[in-house]
């Protein structure tokens, strides 16, 4: 990922893709040519690597020039007249290509039909490295099309971002979602982890995502998802990950402008984990890092015995069924503890200490990411 000015951008189309459709637009025109001279005429600024990579593969003799479309000076922007800048050449009864870096709307092109018509050329031919189908509102042919790309702004490879990026041999397409901070939070039973999650989600303004909430809501709101759940957990059966997945989705969904979101509860396997990871590309994102809260056996034991006092869950007062639900955790744990880091992205937390003490540890880990 790069950033250009204040936006982030994820690799798009490598050098070599870029290579091979240059490759063949070149040979299917000189296919067609045969050993008819053309002239090549590259639309400054964006194609300038475009159109110098495509003449250093063509494989017959031809001439090239580059144009720019400018403003006249002086003229009202409601007649924003184009005129092209350096068109010297008699171009009469000569055959053109046109080489477009990408057309997307093909308001360039209709100025370049507009004026290339007046130049009584033999044959205008229309090539383009990029096309974006979804925004394209004319009926000029395209003639040749290298690489068809959804209608979301790319840069390198002559284009750019408020003049950066050009240089760049690849192409990156900008992400829809802007940069986030996202966490997979986990912690053993009386580790802390809610206390912990709420003090992060409001140090770095994230989103907590807790899947028990998550669940209770859609099922008390009777949404859809959440009576497709019931009707799995009625029959004793586990719920669906699609299921879950798509609860997340909503959730995040109605937090797009968020800075980034703490996931708690989820995954709990390494399917979860995978659907987690393809939930978040979609959304132009992905999961940061797996921080879990580390806490010693015994002392977990003790914290929920003395939680159980005062919280009236009967599981918070029996010493075999904490050790179970500490053993289960560690068992579920242990394959996306493994998970994450093959991808460098597990972090260890020691959970012993105040509260205060914790949190600045996890923070220490949030601010180095």
């Amino acid at each position: 990922m790069i950033k250009l000015h204040d936006k982030f951008f994820k690799p798009f189309i490598s050098a070599e893709e870029i290579d091979e459709a240059v490759r063949k637009i070149a040979m299917d025109i000189a296919d067609e040519l045969q050993d008819e001279v053309p002239v090549f005429v590259g639309i400054l600024n964006g194609s300038f690597m475009f159109t110098s990579d495509f003449v250093k593969v063509y494989p017959k003799p031809c001439e090239v020039t580059f144009v720019k479309l400018a403003s006249y000076e002086g003229v009202k922007s409601s007649e924003d007249i184009q005129r092209l800048i350096g068109l010297t050449q008699d171009l009469t009864g000569r055959t053109v290509v046109i080489l477009e870096d990408i057309i997307d709307s093909g308001s360039t092109l209709a100025e370049v039909h507009r004026i290339f018509e007046n130049e009584k050329v033999k044959k205008l031919i229309i090539a383009t490295l990029f096309y974006k189908p979804e925004a394209y509102k004319r009926d000029f042919k395209l003639h040749y099309v290298g690489i068809e790309i959804p209608n979301k702004f790319i840069v390198g490879y002559g284009l750019d971002y408020d003049g950066l990026g050009r240089d760049i041999p690849e192409v990156y397409q900008i992400l829809t979602t802007q940069h986030m901070t996202n966490l997979v939070l986990f912690g053993p039973p009386g580790a802390g982890k809610g206390t912990q999650a709420n003090f992060l989600k409001e140090k770095y303004n994230l989103v907590h995502i807790s899947t028990g909430d998550v669940f209770r809501y859609n099922i008390k709101n009777e949404t859809a998802l959440g009576m497709l759940a019931k009707s799995y957990m009625d029959k004793g059966e586990l719920v669906p990950d699609q299921v879950t997945i798509d609860m997340l989705n909503a959730e995040v969904e109605k937090n797009t402008d968020a800075n980034g979101f703490i996931f708690d509860g989820f995954p709990r396997t390494n399917a979860q984990a995978k659907a987690l990871d393809e939930l978040m590309a979609s959304k132009d994102s992905s999961i940061n890092a797996m921080i879990a809260l580390e806490v010693d056996d015994d002392v977990l034991v003790n914290r929920l015995l003395e939680r159980g006092k005062t919280s009236g869950r009967p599981d918070d007062s029996n010493e075999s069924i904490i050790r179970n639900r500490i053993k289960e955790y560690y068992d579920k744990t242990a394959v996306l503890k493994v998970y994450y880091s093959s991808q460098d992205k597990y972090y260890g937390v020691d959970g012993i200490g105040s509260i205060e003490d914790i949190t600045e540890r996890l923070c220490k880990v949030i601010d180095g990411l």
